[in-house]
């Protein structure tokens, strides 16, 4: 796409965040000193809309693509990433986990609520943590070295989501009923988390991801604008931060964008690691699941058991 196809394209859309992202979407893959360009795709609904829109504006093909495939893949989200390679005439590299999710999860830890209240609680334990309710001082003093995870059990922490109390009667449920299973969230990290950093020290200097404000939680809160330039050897940009729902709904109805299966067969909302305990609609995912996919949903129920029960007396207890 040259500039004047660039101009009439912007003269053709009226959402002004649409066209600001289209436009500074442009300006980094052309304007800019970047040479070799990471875009990771997930098969989700945020991740069709990225990868239109880097697609359109990478004049000089430096744009590679990337799917981390975890091991526990929706087989209509590994259909879609086919689909879109077909699609747009690109190759999408699939890299697998160093550590298998059910060998990370008997390991490690299985995940539980959010991959910060689990890297919380897995320092806890990782202390013999008792589950009292003490002040923080008297936390600390007999945990010297657990003070970032005794910040968040005592509400201690300057930003509210980063405490325990961003979920209701959290801390009363577990001071009631303390976790006799291993948490963590190192299934992710080892899934995808390295995979991705050690794909981006391969030469790249620009990473494009589909994080967007509007989601929430600590990932989207973590970031202030679209763009960063501190990640060592690379920078990060978010091209499509500012889009709430809406937006990528009418993106969508623009270019012709269409979802994988999961989304226009299955009735899901997002996409990932199937039946991740992090989603909050985890039963709804397993219910999909069973319907769809059986044979992924006895591995997660095996996967994931001991979580799922944790969850589902927490969601009981809070009411």
């Amino acid at each position: 796409m040259n500039v004047n196809e660039l101009n009439n394209l912007l003269d053709n859309i009226k959402n002004p965040t649409i066209g600001k992202a289209i436009l500074t979407t442009y300006h980094k893959l052309n304007n800019s000193n970047y040479n070799k360009v990471l875009c990771s795709i997930s098969g989700g609904s945020d991740s069709d809309i990225v990868l239109d829109m880097i697609y359109k504006c990478d004049n000089n093909k430096i744009v590679d693509y990337v799917y981390f495939d975890t091991g526990l893949e929706y087989l209509a989200t590994k259909e879609h990433i086919n689909l879109l390679e077909e699609k747009y005439n690109i190759n999408i590299e699939i890299i697998r986990p160093k550590i298998p999710i059910p060998l990370s999860c008997k390991k490690f830890g299985q995940p539980f609520l959010s991959k910060h209240v689990s890297e919380m609680i897995d320092r806890l334990q990782r202390h013999n943590f008792k589950w009292e309710d003490k002040s923080f001082d008297e936390l600390l003093q007999e945990y010297p070295k657990c003070k970032s995870a005794l910040e968040w059990w005592c509400n201690a922490k300057p930003s509210p989501a980063h405490n325990i109390n961003r979920n209701k009667l959290l801390k009363e449920f577990m001071i009631l009923n303390p976790p006799n299973f291993k948490i963590s969230q190192l299934c992710c990290k080892y899934a995808k988390k390295d995979l991705a950093h050690d794909k981006l020290k391969q030469g790249y200097d620009l990473d494009v991801t589909g994080i967007r404000k509007s989601e929430g939680g600590v990932r989207a809160t973590a970031y202030k604008s679209c763009f960063d330039n501190n990640f060592g050897t690379y920078d990060r940009f978010r091209p499509i931060f500012w889009f709430t729902d809406n937006d990528k709904l009418e993106y969508r109805k623009l270019f012709n964008v269409s979802n994988s299966k999961c989304y226009n067969l299955y009735g899901l909302q997002r996409t990932g690691c199937c039946g991740c305990p992090f989603g909050r609609n985890f039963e709804y995912e397993l219910e999909i699941l069973h319907k769809f996919e059986p044979k992924l949903y006895n591995a997660v129920i095996n996967i994931f058991k001991e979580s799922y029960n944790y969850t589902r007396m927490y969601n009981e207890f809070k009411g």
